[in-house]
């Protein structure tokens, strides 16, 4: 499957670029190919993995700058940092097998070692900009009520950022998707793995943004359960990370305001 879509990738694949303004803010959307298999290569000796996703894009990325430099990104390479390159987190039969025809892969020269194969992120995003951002624990929490209003929607974009489908035995995958509307922005990011017969795992991190607010606010939790805990959730949920999300078990949540630095501009109102 893969290989199919990396033909078509290679040669019909037309790269994308969204721009939208909103107030002192530009939201970038970027989606191109697949990263190269030499590329991708270097990447996992840099990082000291012997393999990476089989569908990579490096060159996505969804941005949101402010005019005066600073803001927030999300991209592959630093969701990709955020993995555990010395020991495994699901240990399975099958684990062993998946490492083992990885070995011999053009992706990887030296011998398998332990690690995160299922690339297990908790990225929460990249600060941007020479401006320091002031990242605190708060009380505050996103009006998830207030965003179910219907409003409407200016401008709205989903990147993938990775994906493997584990040798056969499931799916890893990290994602963001962003929606504008005419006063704040919306953005989630979505790690989302399932290992067939074994554990189904959702990190999610929620970015919410009103204009004219000296801050955004940024939510991250991570929800899992072992698929034998599942056993009366309809197997067909499983595939469909919104449809199981309210099935797992919350094992982490944090909970964080990201200041901005003070400027005349930042009290603009998206028009």
């Amino acid at each position: 499957m893969f290989a199919q879509i990396l033909n078509m990738t290679s040669h019909g694949f037309k790269s994308s670029k969204q721009d939208f303004a909103f107030g002192p803010w530009k939201v970038t959307a970027t989606k191109t190919h697949i990263m190269k298999s030499k590329d991708i290569e270097h990447l996992a000796e840099d990082m000291n993995l012997p393999s990476l996703p089989e569908m990579l894009f490096g060159d996505n990325v969804l941005r949101i700058q402010h005019a005066d430099g600073y803001g927030i990104e999300f991209n592959a390479i630093d969701a990709l940092k955020r993995v555990n390159n010395m020991e495994d987190s699901v240990k399975v039969a099958c684990a062993q097998e998946w490492q083992e025809s990885r070995a011999d892969s053009e992706h990887s020269k030296e011998v398998v070692k332990p690690y995160d194969w299922t690339y297990t992120t908790d990225y929460r995003g990249t600060l941007l900009g020479d401006t320091q951002i002031t990242v605190s624990e708060t009380s505050d929490r996103i009006d998830l009520e207030k965003l179910k209003a219907r409003e409407q929607i200016m401008f709205f974009d989903e990147v993938l950022l990775f994906e493997d489908e584990l040798h056969d035995h499931g799916v890893s995958m990290i994602s963001v998707k962003i929606r504008v509307m005419p006063t704040s922005f919306f953005v989630l990011l979505r790690f989302f793995l399932r290992v067939d017969g074994v554990i189904i795992r959702i990190n999610d991190t929620r970015l919410y943004h009103e204009a004219g607010c000296e801050y955004m606010l940024r939510e991250f939790s991570t929800k899992e359960s072992k698929i034998a805990d599942l056993k009366d959730v309809p197997a067909c949920k499983y595939t469909d990370p919104n449809e199981i999300a309210q099935y797992l078990t919350l094992k982490l949540s944090k909970y964080e305001k990201l200041e901005l630095p003070l400027n005349e501009s930042q009290t603009t109102i998206a028009e």
